[in-house]
């Protein structure tokens, strides 16, 4: 309800299907309450159930209340605030059906019909509908008891569609049993009664529709008005009796506590040392309880401080062991990288392509040999295909070129054969030119040195009367040696 309140006083952006819903649960919520166990003002004042008190007021306190919230103030809160017209249009005659109208042969099948339609659409308020359905039969039960005085229990189990005999009966048990539905069940008969009898009623009446009074409550009526009048009556007669009791009742009750007091003054005295005496031995068993708490405390914390160390021994020892094992591991798998890295450098790298480094080390020494030569046999196959391939392609290049080639090479050939003779014949006559031009020109220089030939003797001959032969022979082979040098540099 309180959430109801400030959501609707404080949240200003509420959509209304949000009101809708939060009032439907409201309502749900408040009907779903058990109905309250009537209870006379004697039975309230000997009510011993502190802690259901106390649980109250601590509610009380926390929703801001002066009392703790009951079934009829929250009814009386949700009629307030106009509830029951704001919730889902399913659930709108839900509050009137149980809480207004008296129709007992109806009650309980259309309030089963609403809750199937509104369990069917609204699943946030299904959590409710069991509890109302059993406020709906006990409220059917105390509509019949103001109409019925013996029912058939067939027939009470015709008129609730949703529940079976045993049920019923366990459902009921207890409100007949505190008095908060007068009811009897025959078992002979197979039949409910209703009404109780004079020294077992209750000073007050129930909620919810009433149409009568039961016979029991009338006459209990009539018995109170019948003795508040007697009371008037004796008082208006003799006025004088009444006051005479009141004091004998005085003077006796002064006499007994006259006869009495001393004892009880010396009581009350002794029990005060009593008290002392027992609040002093139970301090001191308090104190050697708190001893005996400490001293196995410490003894508890020692035991746990021992546990602890030799946890925490175990614990290292545990880790260096772990520690030592993670580094043998990490050596074993470098040592292993290593080896997998240099057949990897043997063999390549694409045989192991696509490999992570754990799947490489899971695989041994041969796997990966026999991986990375089956891979080299593969390749070698894959390349004599592919050199088949280019050699049938090249193959058949060739030949389609030398097929378009020869006759251009014949064609070019005949060209450089009519231009090779072309060019010779001009190249023969130039070197027969320039042979006559020669021919010409060592018969003219013939000519000159025939000139010169006589003078020339001469010279010779001179040279050779005057040096001698010998000096002439050394002179002569001189210069071939010389000349000879000459040449071969």
């Amino acid at each position: 309800m309180k959430h109801y309140q400030l959501v609707f006083d404080q949240k200003k952006t509420a959509t209304e299907e949000e009101k809708q819903m939060l009032a439907s649960s409201v309502l749900m919520a408040t009907l779903a309450i058990p109905l309250p166990s009537s209870m006379s003002e004697n039975e309230k004042y000997l009510d011993l159930q502190n802690s259901t008190k106390d649980k109250n007021m601590t509610l009380a306190s926390y929703l801001d209340l002066q009392h703790a919230p009951t079934r009829e103030t929250l009814i009386a809160d949700i009629v307030k605030h106009g509830i029951p017209g704001k919730v889902y249009p399913e659930l709108q005659p839900l509050f009137k059906i149980l809480e207004l109208d008296f129709q007992p042969l109806k009650l309980c099948s259309l309030v089963d019909n609403m809750l199937k339609e509104v369990e069917r659409l609204y699943s946030d308020v299904s959590a409710y509908t069991a509890d109302v359905r059993q406020v709906a039969v006990l409220r059917l039960m105390r509509q019949l008891a103001q109409v019925y005085e013996k029912i058939s229990i067939n027939k009470v189990v015709s008129l609730i569609p949703y529940i079976e005999p045993l049920e019923l009966e366990l459902l009921i048990i207890e409100p007949a049993k505190t008095l908060d539905l007068q009811l009897r069940i025959d078992h002979a008969t197979q039949t409910f009664i209703f009404g109780s009898t004079i020294q077992y009623q209750r000073e007050e009446t129930t909620s919810g529709p009433t149409v009568q009074q039961m016979p029991s409550e009338m006459f209990r009526n009539q018995l109170m008005s019948l003795y508040t009048a007697l009371n008037q009556s004796v008082d208006l007669i003799s006025p004088a009796m009444k006051k005479q009791a009141k004091d004998e009742m005085r003077h006796e009750a002064i006499s007994t506590y006259m006869k009495c007091y001393k004892r009880d003054h010396t009581n009350m005295i002794k029990r005060k040392e009593m008290i002392e005496n027992r609040k002093e031995y139970y301090e001191n068993l308090n104190t050697e309880k708190e001893r005996a708490e400490i001293q196995e405390r410490e003894k508890t914390r020692r035991e746990a401080e021992k546990a602890e160390t030799k946890r925490r021994d175990e614990e290292e020892k545990r880790r260096t062991e772990e520690r030592s094992a993670r580094e043998e591991k990490y050596k074993d798998k470098l040592l292993k990288l290593e080896k997998v890295k240099k057949l990897i450098e043997q063999l390549g790298e694409k045989p192991f392509e696509g490999l992570t480094e754990e799947e490489l080390l899971s695989m041994g020494e041969e796997e990966l040999l026999a991986r990375g030569i089956e891979h080299m046999s593969k390749e070698k196959d894959d390349l004599k295909n592919k050199m088949k391939q280019v050699e049938k392609r090249l193959d058949y290049y060739t030949r389609a070129q030398r097929l378009v080639e020869i006759p251009l090479l014949k064609s070019e050939w005949e060209k450089t054969q009519e231009e090779d003779k072309i060019w010779w014949e001009k190249k023969e006559a130039d070197r027969i030119e320039m042979a006559i031009k020669k021919r010409e020109y060592d018969i003219s220089t013939r000519r000159r040195l025939l000139r010169m030939r006589e003078d020339k003797d001469t010279f010779v001959n001179n040279i050779i009367s005057t040096k001698g032969a010998k000096s002439t022979k050394e002179e002569v082979s001189r210069f071939e040696e010389e000349l000879k040098r000459v040449k071969e540099e």
